[in-house]
């Protein structure tokens, strides 16, 4: 299939440059508005914008129509050939919905497909629609080349004509759970009122909308309540979900982590366009057998590196489809990694290119989408504008941190999530000029927020265990070496904020976390991350090697002892182990896919890892 490109040519750079109308922005002085878009000009070197778009999410959401034989779908690809794969979704038949395909797919030439509702009659009619005159349909798009671009759903009415009817599109998912509540979001297709069903008593919410977040509170600690949804008289959707145990309960409980499930090798359901959602169905199938409170997932969600905010919520998509049917029951919390990255792409003649995170940051940015699209809590900084490094303090210059840091806890254990790839510049480490921040960079603001929170869980007598995750490792073992926390042991990466790169280099920053976490805390248990493709734990303490040949700055001493595990091992293409100083502190490296799970028992945390393709559980050890 053919992207849609922009790219401004060198003659129409030379004019924009020109135009009085341009104007600088504050973090990136080399970027360039004009009346017709962004430049970037640099020691006499011009760089035009390009933006390219597969397709959106959209596209394929609305396409479905009802006419006199059954449904017909028109994607506005004119160029996308393919099959459509269909099936009825048998509710209430299962717990977990998932459509069951019927025998003949149906072509899509031009972007268009029917599916002939006479063919589903007779002995292939498993959900009564002839009688009813109503059901759902799940559909599949597949392309001439093989890959899956979305799952999608459709519910219609009538024997003929056919009508499409509201449609929970997606969800429901459970976005939180506490002890005396849990919260809940889906989306219709059309608009209704809000509400759920819980213990026989309906609760209605707001105004009609097609976007529906509740949250249900007045129930029990650690019980399990079915709950319902309900679109009209003939939709109701019940699934049942378990609250949180007491805060401070030390009854045994379970949670699961993991991250990196962008979309791999091998075909099928491997690469659902941007997520590898073979595993993820894997990973979330084992977690609800597990009976885990949470499944923490930190980071590279998807493919990424797009230009196109309608893009990237077509992966978002297909992410949270390949775990929705197992989402209805539990809390799946995700967060950001570098492949979340939504950026503006500038491009010279040369064919020299770098990205930036997208502006206006509000709006278009990565975080900003990353919260469009996921429901988690807003309880960490706002944003990195105050910051000794901002260059204007009289506005917001930043992009937000909302629902991409954050903290939360269940029973005795706390979580707080950071993002270390805030304002991610891709290009930055071999083009600095381009400004933006590091990858793996926790920049000032955060940073302070961490401490004083690790401060508050400190103080909570309700908190035994506290973990901290973040995308990117503070000692890399495969894949990484290069970047995160380490940059083969050069200090000199840094981010650059308007034009001047600030005063303290990746592995000062990284000796400023750890002293946090390990001599300013005595509850952080372990640091959770991902980005290497691969399942490792690695011992942190005074004795680990942890600084290049011939450092002559500060070392940072360790007054104690944490772990750092790393599950980058759910889908994404593997990376081999590479030699590091602290390799002899390493322990269990494997690129099978993983889960890890934590069993916590008041003052115990056993630890397990399985892979979710084979059950096999390939190591296990006690974190406290």
């Amino acid at each position: 299939m053919v992207r849609t490109a922009i790219v401004l040519s060198a003659a129409a750079a030379l004019f924009f440059s020109s135009c009085s109308a341009q104007n600088a922005l504050p973090l990136h002085p080399n970027i360039k508005k004009t009346d017709n878009g962004y430049i970037f000009v640099h020691e006499g070197d011009t760089f035009t914008e390009e933006y390219s778009e597969f397709a959106n999410l959209q596209q394929f959401e609305t396409s479905p129509e009802g006419n006199e034989e059954g449904i017909a779908f028109d994607f506005e690809m004119p160029d996308l050939n393919g099959t459509l794969y269909y099936g009825f979704i048998p509710y209430p038949d299962t717990k977990h919905p998932l459509p069951v395909y019927f025998k003949k797919p149906v072509e899509i030439e031009k972007g268009k497909a029917q599916i002939e509702m006479a063919d589903l009659s007779g002995k292939y009619d498993m959900i009564d629609w002839q009688e009813k005159g109503f059901g759902t349909i799940g559909y599949r798009v597949v392309n001439d080349e093989g890959t899956i671009l979305y799952d999608g759903k459709v519910t219609f009415s009538g024997t003929g004509p056919f009508k499409i009817a509201n449609t929970l599109l997606e969800g429901p998912y459970i976005t939180d759970v506490k002890p005396y509540s849990f919260s809940i979001f889906y989306k219709t297709s059309k608009g209704f009122k809000s509400n759920a069903k819980v213990n026989g008593q309906l609760y209605e919410f707001e105004e009609p909308r097609t976007s529906h977040e509740l949250t249900i509170d007045g129930l029990e600690p650690n019980t399990t309540y079915n709950y319902s949804i309900r679109l009209d008289d003939r939709q109701e959707y019940t699934f049942s979900v378990r609250t949180a145990p007491e805060d401070g309960s030390r009854e045994a409980f379970t949670f699961a982590y993991a991250s990196d499930s962008r979309h791999g090798r091998g075909g099928g359901e491997r690469k659902i366009y941007g997520a590898n959602a073979y595993i993820m169905k894997k990973m979330a199938a084992l977690a609800h057998q597990e009976r885990v409170g949470f499944l923490q997932f930190s980071g590279d969600l998807i493919n990424g590196y797009l230009t196109s905010p309608g893009e990237m919520n077509l992966q978002y998509a297909n992410w949270r489809r390949a775990v929705e049917p197992f989402w209805h029951h539990f809390l799946i919390r995700p967060t950001m990694g570098n492949h979340e990255s939504l950026m503006r792409v500038f491009r010279n003649e040369d064919g020299d290119r770098f990205g930036v995170d997208r502006f206006p940051y509000a709006t278009e940015s990565g975080e900003a989408v990353f919260a469009q699209n996921f429901s988690n809590p807003i309880n960490g900084p706002a944003n990195e504008d105050g910051s000794d490094h901002d260059p204007d303090k009289s506005e917001t210059n930043f992009p937000g941190y909302s629902e991409t840091v954050f903290h939360y806890s269940y029973a005795n254990v706390g979580v707080v999530v950071l993002n270390s790839d805030y304002w991610y510049a891709p290009g930055l480490k071999n083009f600095p000029a381009s400004g933006g921040n590091l990858h793996a960079y926790i920049m000032d603001n955060q940073l302070a927020w961490l401490k004083k929170t690790l401060r508050k869980y400190e103080q909570n007598d309700n908190i035994d265990h506290v973990f901290i995750t973040q995308h990117t490792p503070a000692f890399p073992n495969g894949g990484h070496v290069k970047d995160d926390m380490w940059y083969h042991g050069n200090n000199e990466h840094r981010p650059v904020i308007a034009g001047k790169p600030v005063d303290k280099g990746i592995i000062e920053r990284r000796d400023e976390y750890l002293d946090l976490l390990v001599n300013e805390s005595s509850k952080v248990r372990a640091i959770l991350t991902g980005d290497e493709h691969n399942y490792c734990r690695t011992t942190i303490n005074d004795e680990t090697p942890r600084y290049p040949e011939n450092w002559k700055l500060k070392k940072t001493e360790l007054s104690r002892e944490i772990m750092q595990i790393n599950n980058g091992a759910a889908g994404a293409p593997y990376y081999a182990k590479e030699e590091t100083p602290w390799q002899n502190f390493t322990e269990g490296f494997t690129t099978q896919n993983a889960l890890v799970l934590f069993d916590v028992e008041g003052d115990k945390i056993e630890v397990r890892v399985v892979n979710p393709d084979t059950l096999e559980e390939f190591d296990s050890f006690t974190l406290q």
